[in-house]
C-alpha cells in the first residue's frame, strides 16, 4: 500500500523535514486523474514553500500514500502516517474515502485538511480536528438544482449505485426540487442495462438524466445509449460530480460527452495568483488543470501557513483553523462552523455548472453560477 514520498521531499530523510501526510487515489478503482490532478497542486505548493525557505529553515516533506478510493485503505493510511509523526494529513478526493481517514484523524488526534470531498456528513460528531476546502454536497448540488429549474428541467431522472455519496446526492436534489415543482426517479444501474435505463426514461417523461455513477463504467454506456436513442434528443444529461471536467472524459466519449453540465469549483476568473499557479499546474500535467489541482495547491498553501504561524504541534494546528486567513488560488480562505456540517468549512469557494462546448470539447462554457 505503500507509496514513495514524492519528489519534493523524499531529499530530506535526517529528521530535519517537517513532514505532510498526502491521501491520494494514485491507483484503480481510485479516480486516477483527479487523484494526478490533486497530486501536482500538493506537489507544487510544497516546492514553492521549500523555494521560498520551507518552514522556518525546515524543509517541508509530502509523504503520499494511495488510498484507491479504499475507506479501510485510508484509515490505515492515518495511522501509519500518524506513527511517522506528520505534522498534518492533506488531501483525498472520494468523499467516502475522506469520511473515513476524518474519522480516524479524529479519533488519532490529527489535523486533517480535506481537499476534495464534499460529503456534508464528512464526520459523524463535530470535530475539531477536521477542516474543509471543498463545497458541501448540500450547498454545491442545490446550485445544481437552482440550474435545472432555470433551464425548465423538472422532471429529473437520477441513475444511480449503492453508495452513502449518490444517496445522499439523491436526497439533497429531491429534498429541493419538490417544493419546486421538480420530482426526481431513481433507475439503479446495477439492475438495469443502458438499453432498458432508456426505455425507463422514455416511460418516465424524463427531461433531465443525472449520472450519478462511477466512470468510466458505467457512465460510459449509459452517456452512449442515450445520445444513440432518437427517443431522448432532447433530454438533458447532467454530471454534477464532475465526471467531464478530466480531459479522460472527452478521450473515451468524444463530441456524445459535451453539452453534459457539471459542478467545478472555480471563480469565472482566476486573479493573478491563479493565473501564475495555472500555468505552472499546465506545465506539470500537460493538460489544463482541473480545479481539483487548485484545490491540491492551496490546501498546503493554507497548512504552510498554520506550520509557520502555529508550529508543528499537532493540537496547536488544530486549534488554528478559525484563524486562518490565506489568499488562495480562487480567493481568500477563511473557516467557519457552519450549519449542518461537522468539519471547519471554507463557505464557499467559488462554484460554477459547465459543460463541455460541442462545438469544441475542449471548451469549457458558464452555465450557471452560484
Amino acid at each position: 500500500m505503500n507509496t514513495p514520498p514524492s519528489p519534493s521531499g523524499a531529499e530530506h530523510t535526517d529528521g530535519s523535514s517537517v513532514r505532510l501526510g498526502a491521501l491520494v487515489p494514485l491507483t484503480r478503482p481510485g479516480w486516477v486523474e483527479a487523484g494526478r490532478h490533486l497530486l501536482a497542486g500538493l506537489d507544487l505548493a510544497v516546492r514553492e514553500v521549500n523555494d521560498a525557505g520551507g518552514i522556518d529553515g525546515r524543509p517541508l516533506e509530502l509523504v503520499v500514500r494511495d488510498t484507491a478510493a479504499d475507506p479501510e485503505r485510508a484509515a490505515a493510511a492515518m495511522d501509519e502516517l500518524a506513527g511517522l509523526g506528520v505534522a498534518a494529513v492533506a488531501g483525498e478526493y472520494h468523499s467516502v474515502v475522506a469520511r473515513a481517514a476524518a474519522a480516524r484523524a479524529d479519533a488519532l488526534g490529527v489535523p486533517f485538511l480535506c481537499s476534495s470531498a464534499v460529503l456534508d456528513a464528512l464526520t459523524e460528531e463535530p470535530t475539531e480536528w477536521v477542516a474543509r476546502l471543498a463545497p458541501a454536497q448540500s450547498h454545491g448540488w442545490r446550485i445544481y438544482a437552482d440550474f435545472l429549474i432555470g433551464a425548465g428541467r423538472r422532471r429529473i431522472a437520477v441513475a444511480t449505485q449503492p453508495s452513502v455519496y449518490w444517496a445522499s446526492g439523491t436526497r439533497l436534489l429531491r429534498d429541493y426540487l419538490a417544493p419546486r415543482g421538480g420530482t426526481v426517479v431513481e433507475l439503479d444501474t446495477n439492475a438495469l442495462t443502458p438499453e432498458a435505463l432508456c426505455d425507463a426514461l422514455v416511460d418516465h417523461g424524463a427531461t433531465a438524466l443525472l449520472l450519478l455513477v462511477g466512470h468510466p463504467e458505467p457512465a460510459v454506456p449509459i452517456v452512449r445509449a442515450v445520445r444513440g436513442d432518437r427517443r431522448l434528443a432532447e433530454i438533458l444529461i447532467g454530471a454534477p460530480a464532475g465526471q467531464p471536467e478530466f480531459a479522460e472524459w472527452t478521450a473515451v466519449l468524444g463530441e456524445d460527452g459535451a453539452g453534459i453540465p457539471f459542478l467545478r469549483y472555480l471563480p469565472e476568473r482566476l486573479g493573478p495568483l491563479g493565473e501564475r499557479v495555472g500555468k505552472e499546474l499546465r506545465e506539470r500535467l500537460g493538460e489544463a488543470p482541473s480545479f481539483v489541482a487548485f484545490e491540491g495547491w492551496d490546501t498546503v498553501a493554507v497548512l504552510a501557513d498554520v506550520l509557520r504561524s502555529h508550529g508543528t504541534d499537532r493540537a496547536a494546528i488544530a486549534e488554528s483553523w478559525p484563524r486562518v486567513a490565506v489568499e488562495g488560488t480562487r480567493g481568500p480562505i477563511r473557516f467557519s462552523r457552519t450549519p449542518g456540517i461537522s468539519v471547519w468549512q471554507w463557505a464557499w469557494t467559488p462554484i460554477q455548472v459547465v459543460d463541455r462546448d460541442p462545438a469544441e470539447p475542449d471548451r469549457f462554457r458558464i452555465l450557471h453560477a452560484g
